[in-house]
């Protein structure tokens, strides 16, 4: 008697998840390959604060296919509790744990997955968290793009960098000390992350001798945006979406 064996179904393939750099707001500064994909996409991740709409998927409002699957990622803290509290990295760590398997869920049923990213995937930002824990296990692509600071320097009107100028880009949590020993040893300057931290900055900004000649960019190409010199802006509270500029003097022809 002679057995035949019966054939086995193909594994099937993995997905891939896509971090899907969206650039600085303005959707007509997407790259060709992100607005491809996103309109093609059959699940779409983003990063939110809980009970808000988040930003990234704010900026692609209505290019989303309407049978794709959305995939809201809450944080579980933002401003909440200071980033020296134990707590805060605790609770953010499970929470990218928690989308990380979430994500290799679905890859491993072969489904592609585009992550929202504002920004550059690469340049501060969340997806980063997810992609150290996803390379290794599933495929993942990172499409990069235009960053927030081009867009702020941009709106300024004035170049960045000239000739052989540095530029320096610092957090707004660092230490008053850092700031200004940073910000007094570069030739142009971008400030991120600035929010609560504002009167800090400007400290360090006088301290270092820079004061004068910084630009504050709120909502660098989004709806509101705004352009002004820091020296004009004194005691405002600046938008999560605010960067400070100081631009490069150097060598020229």
């Amino acid at each position: 008697m002679t057995t035949t064996d019966t054939p086995t179904a193909p594994p099937t393939p993995m997905g891939t998840i896509y971090g899907l750099g969206l650039g600085p707001g303005d959707p007509d500064l997407m790259t060709v390959k992100a607005d491809r994909l996103l309109r093609g996409a059959r699940h779409v991740a983003f990063f939110r604060k809980a009970g808000r709409k988040g930003q990234a998927r704010q900026i692609v409002e209505g290019l989303i296919p309407a049978a794709a699957c959305e995939v809201p990622m809450e944080y579980p803290v933002t401003t909440e509790i200071p980033l020296t509290d134990p707590r805060y990295n605790q609770m953010l760590s499970k929470f990218y744990e928690t989308y990380t398997d979430i994500l290799r869920g679905l890859a491993a049923r072969g489904e592609d997955v585009v992550v929202l990213c504002e920004g550059d995937p690469f340049f501060y930002g969340s997806f980063m968290h997810l992609y150290m824990r996803l390379v290794n296990h599933v495929p993942v692509e990172v499409v990069p793009a235009i960053t927030g600071m081009s867009a702020a320097w941009t709106a300024t009107g004035t170049p960045i960098t000239w000739g052989d100028d540095v530029l320096t880009v610092l957090m707004g949590t660092a230490s008053e000390d850092d700031l200004t020993r940073r910000m007094a040893s570069t030739d142009a300057l971008v400030i991120m992350k600035i929010g609560r931290n504002i009167d800090k900055v400007r400290r360090a900004l006088q301290a270092a001798g820079r004061y004068e000649e910084a630009w504050l960019v709120e909502y660098a190409a989004m709806p509101g945006q705004t352009v002004a010199r820091l020296t004009e802006a004194n005691g405002k509270v600046t938008p999560y979406f605010s960067i400070i500029v100081v631009h490069g003097q150097g060598r020229r022809p």
